[in-house]
């Protein structure tokens, strides 16, 4: 109860100024990536939408925009200590990249049953992995044993400010091209990119709408906003292994806050909206870069005839074991 209880309470310690700071902090270090339009996508949805391309962010995933301003807001003493976070990828990968851009060791804590993509990629941009067991408990706890033996800097994927402003800058640059747009949409998994889009979006844009998207194996943000305290994801159920986390108290402080709605989607409307994303705008992205559009196939949110954002989050996808292929 306490933890909820201080999430309803949090006062939210990021605002657009914060987000405009970060984006200053890494703009020369990540990508500033295309928004594409697919008139195709657009009957499909019925809404006009524009996907910001995080899958061809640095790593493949928007991730690297948080990890960066995360790593390059530290002041010298604390880098040198490295930094150490949990990941079962993208987001690793990208504390990984991050770190090696300042030159700082970094410790990467993996669920075992990881993707193999993200396990090698994590492992190649020269982070130290430590495995575990797949769930949140032996995430926390392995992160815990790590930090107490390098006195590293912890990196949280989500539940930090610093990732929350980087997060935020997608937002940001789609705002600053398609200023019109009336409504936009992530996926939430741990709730930083939502929390940073809805932070940056209602700053530059008060009345523009913000909504997230999640499995329906998978849908403790849902739950969460729906009973006013975080739900606990315990057993998550989705091909979606990037919004397999629980949502933290500072990301649930600012989405029962900032956000609209959550809409949750089938397992077979994320492999769909996967396929369509590929076919149509010729984009590699993960299944869980699909759920928005899973949700619109399936009319989950109410955007019928708006202008709509997508964050599409990233495009690390195991080319061995695609999700339409049995």
């Amino acid at each position: 109860m306490g933890a909820t209880d201080t999430a309803a309470a949090l006062e939210i310690a990021v605002d657009l100024a914060a987000i405009h700071a970060a984006h200053a902090r890494i703009r020369s270090h990540v990508q500033r990536t295309p928004v594409l339009t697919s008139r195709s996508l657009d009957a499909v949805a019925e809404a006009t939408l524009f996907f910001k391309c995080e899958n061809l962010q640095k790593v493949g995933a928007f991730k690297a925009r948080g990890a960066c301003n995360a790593v390059f807001s530290l002041d010298n003493a604390e880098a040198r200590r490295g930094v150490v976070t949990h990941s079962s990828g993208n987001h690793g990968a990208a504390v990984a990249w991050a770190a090696a851009r300042r030159g700082i060791p970094a410790w990467v804590v993996m669920p075992e049953n990881s993707a193999e993509i993200k396990k090698a990629a994590v492992q190649g941009l020269g982070a130290t992995v430590r495995f575990c067991a797949p769930t949140l408990e032996a995430r926390d706890t392995t992160c815990a044993a790590v930090l107490a033996e390098t006195g590293a800097v912890l990196v949280h994927p989500y539940d930090d400010w610093r990732v929350i402003a980087g997060q935020g800058t997608a937002a940001l640059e789609l705002l600053e091209e398609i200023p019109d747009l009336d409504a936009i949409i992530t996926p939430v998994g741990g709730g930083g990119l939502l929390s940073g889009t809805a932070i940056a979006s209602r700053g530059m844009k008060p009345s523009i709408r913000i909504y997230g998207a999640e499995p329906a194996g998978a849908d403790d943000a849902w739950r969460s906003l729906q009973s006013g305290r975080i739900v606990p994801q315990t057993d998550p159920r989705t091909i979606a292994d990037g919004l397999r986390s629980s949502l933290g108290v500072k990301t649930f402080a600012v989405l029962s806050t900032l956000v609209d709605a959550i809409g949750t989607t089938s397992e077979e409307a994320i492999v769909q909206a996967m396929r369509l994303t590929w076919d149509k705008l010729k984009l590699v992205i993960e299944p869980s870069a699909a759920v928005p559009l899973a949700a619109l196939i399936e009319r989950k949110l109410p955007v019928a005839g708006l202008r709509v954002g997508i964050v599409v989050s990233g495009g690390n996808v195991d080319l061995d074991r695609l999700a339409w292929q049995h």
